[in-house]
């Protein structure tokens, strides 16, 4: 059992809130964490599976149910399955509004929930649980077992690597044909695996969507709208550039990456580590790793955005702080890097406060013009908490 670092705060919200909602992909753990939650609330829980027909049957009247057990914490799992619900449980909540009444798990975000995400407006505090962040993870699993299988605990935790790899292939296939059309959305089942398997070519580079629109042979808007489903059910994530007053040409395409490096490695078909750190593809998948374990570690609280001139002068990644201090970050996969006079550039263009250069495990120093250079890890576990 790992411990996953969203549990102070959802135990924090709990006091509060009368519902709460842990959304997530499928497979990441959000049951078990409902499971150890049961323990913690100081209250009786029940708990309701809507993909178990039992369950589901126990709901069919849920108004009567939920007034007879306004005592109890009511959990229920795949709520994505019955939207309908979202309204009832604002009335029922606005009746005896106390904390955490309901605590509601979910395949999807707020965003492809937008109806009943909007019904529950002010009563609701919503949680992503991510895939197993390296902070997350005991010092028995290292850095290059995670990065290459990526934190879902069934491929992170299997056997072998060839297991791994035949896991997040089921993954995969149940999100393209079932879980899409669960939500409500009837995407070509076809299309949205070729896609799919098209933005793992793409992966740390800038979005073109007309020439993805070429390549697959369907629409801009239809691109647009399937990229926006990927987003929101955390499959990918567009980052987005940032502007600062200046005469500079700056690059206003979003960069793309997917969230979770084993399904990377999988579409790529990247069998094992080893293999990894020959292939071509390495650099762009440490770049994005490196960016979503920080999205982890700061559970989404502080805004991320890469910058780039048409000349050429760029950083991986610009975080701004919830004190509104901007942190700079260049990312390498060597530990004996080396930087260009564009990231100094950028760094004055938009007043860094930090400056960091992240490898895998070099050491751990502070050169003459300020930059730090740093391990992953220590950032982590380090240099975050120091500006949190």
């Amino acid at each position: 059992m790992i411990e996953r670092a969203v549990l102070p705060n959802i135990l924090e919200e709990a006091k509060y809130f009368p519902v709460l909602g842990i959304i997530g992909p499928r497979q990441v753990g959000k049951t078990t964490l409902a499971q150890s939650l049961r323990a913690l609330l100081g209250k009786e829980t029940l708990y309701f599976d809507l993909e178990l027909d039992e369950d589901a049957r126990l709901l069919e009247q849920p108004g009567r149910f939920f007034q007879q057990n306004s005592d109890k914490c009511i959990i229920i799992d795949e709520i994505q399955r019955a939207p309908h619900l979202f309204t009832l449980l604002r009335a029922v909540v606005d009746q005896n509004r106390i904390p955490a009444r309901f605590i509601l798990l979910g395949s999807a975000s707020p965003w492809l929930l937008r109806n009943a995400s909007e019904s529950l407006a002010g009563r609701i505090a919503y949680t992503e649980l991510t895939p197993l962040g390296l902070s997350e993870l005991p010092s028995s699993i290292s850095y290059q077992t995670h990065w290459f299988r990526g934190g879902f605990p069934d491929a992170l935790l299997a056997p072998s690597d060839a297991v791994c790899t035949r896991w997040l292939e089921n993954l995969v296939k149940t999100f393209i044909e079932r879980d899409v059309r669960l939500l409500g959305y009837e995407l070509a089942p076809a299309t949205l695996s070729r896609l799919i398997k098209v933005l793992s070519t793409v992966h740390g580079n800038l979005l073109n969507i007309s020439e993805i629109s070429r390549t697959l042979g369907v629409s801009q808007p239809t691109v647009k709208h399937y990229l926006d489903i990927l987003e929101a059910a955390f499959i990918i994530e567009r980052l987005q550039p940032y502007f600062v007053k200046t005469t500079k040409r700056l690059i206003k395409s979003p960069k793309l990456y997917l969230r979770d490096s084993g399904i990377l490695h999988y579409l790529a078909g990247i069998g094992s580590s080893e293999t990894l750190y020959n292939n071509i593809f390495a650099g762009a998948s440490w770049e994005g790793y490196v960016i979503e374990q920080i999205r982890r570690r700061t559970f989404q609280r502080w805004q991320y955005f890469f910058y780039r001139t048409h000349k050429g002068a760029e950083a991986d990644l610009l975080l701004i702080t919830p004190q509104g201090k901007k942190v700079l970050i260049e990312i390498k996969l060597s530990n004996a890097p080396t930087l260009s006079s564009g990231f100094f550039e950028v760094a004055r263009d938009v007043q860094a406060d930090y400056t960091y250069l992240i490898t895998p495990d070099s050491h751990n120093y502070q050169r003459d013009d300020g930059l730090h250079v740093l391990p992953l890890m220590d950032f982590l576990k380090v240099e975050i908490l120091k500006m949190l």
